[in-house]
């Protein structure tokens, strides 16, 4: 654990400092782009306006034998295109592959300063993330980049999410974490095949009584795990996602997992399929009765203190602090989606 007075310092002469706080970005979704596809790198341009975030996935579901058209392909993607406010991600190998070390070489030096987060799979431990953050700084510095590359941790392993709290913790380069469910389930031994979402026979039944027909509730298999994440992450000032949801013939299904996550905490999640990006869109953005409501309470208190009744329901300073946490994300939402900022009127 590095001291407070150093943490903040770079690890390479000439590399950038770190931020100290996170940059204000809206990230509600979150899109995986196969690189090494070139129909797919066509449709870069219009995806910009369309998502919050461009990833350029390298990792999981890529051939063994297209990991370096991926790699390539993604560095077409980023330098041919203006990305503006979209951010700009790529999802690395993991570290024990034989492609991670040339995924870093080549695409650092050749996207710079347009590459805004690495996420990294497979997270097990705060030593995952010093080694990606010395290997950033080092790279920076030779390529004289100016702005610091955040990392984002996926946990899909039991031993990840055992270390949540010092994964969080492991760098100022931390951006965020996400949940990686099938390797999750895996790592754990579950018994589903399934990407995200529930299970038909993870339930709870309802008490006998007699002449009453006894009820099954089905739970979500991953309420844990998002929450000790999301407690991790908003600790240390992270931002919490939910990742994939596999099953694109079941939209409602993708959109209740979804929602569960932006309850929780979560502030956006990944996008497989062209069809999750308008349903990532509609959760993680609030609902405009919500923000209504947030908005009279923060009225109501402008200072944050005290009591008031509005809609004959009891405010207090707990409120008002949900109320902005409401109101802030509706602000953040209307920078960047003028349909929904006439809505919120703020």
């Amino acid at each position: 654990m590095k001291t407070p007075s150093a943490f903040y310092k770079p690890l390479a002469i000439g590399a950038p400092a770190p931020f100290r706080e996170l940059p204000l970005s809206l990230e509600r979704m979150i899109h995986f782009v196969p690189p090494h596809v070139e129909k797919m790198r066509a449709k870069v341009p219009d995806l910009i306006e369309k998502v919050d975030v461009v990833l350029g996935n390298l990792e999981d579901a890529i051939p063994a034998d297209a990991k370096t058209d991926a790699r390539r392909g993604f560095i077409q993607m980023a330098t041919e295109n203006d990305f503006g406010a979209t951010g700009l991600w790529t999802r690395v190998n993991c570290l024990n592959s034989p492609w991670f070390l040339d995924d870093l070489l080549e695409i650092v030096p050749a996207v710079g300063d347009k590459l805004d987060v690495v996420m990294l799979p497979k997270v097990e431990g705060a030593w995952d993330i010093h080694y990606l953050d010395q290997l950033l700084a080092q790279l920076e510095a030779r390529a004289g980049i100016s702005k610091p590359i955040m990392i984002h941790a996926i946990l899909e392993t039991a031993e990840g999410v055992k270390n949540v709290e010092q994964i969080a913790a492991a760098s100022p380069r931390m951006h965020g974490m996400s949940l990686g469910p099938a390797d999750l389930a895996a790592s754990r031994g579950m018994k589903t095949t399934r990407v995200g979402g529930g299970h038909p026979d993870y339930m709870v039944l309802s008490d006998e009584a007699e002449g009453v027909t006894r009820t099954a509730f089905q739970q979500d298999l991953w309420h844990y795990t998002v929450g000790k994440m999301v407690d991790a992450c908003l600790s240390y000032g992270l931002k919490p996602f939910y990742g994939p949801f596999g099953d694109f013939s079941d939209d409602a299904a993708c959109e209740s997992q979804f929602r569960n996550a932006f309850l929780m905490g979560c502030l956006g999640a990944w996008t497989l399929h062209p069809k999750q990006i308008e349903i990532a869109k509609r959760v993680f953005s609030p609902d405009p009765g919500e923000v209504s409501f947030a908005k009279k309470i923060l009225d109501a208190m402008p200072d944050g203190t005290g009591a008031v009744m509005i809609d004959g329901k009891m405010q207090d300073d707990a409120t008002w602090k949900q109320a902005k946490v409401i109101v802030d994300l509706a602000k953040l939402v209307s920078s960047k989606d003028a349909s929904l900022a006439e809505i919120y009127n703020l």
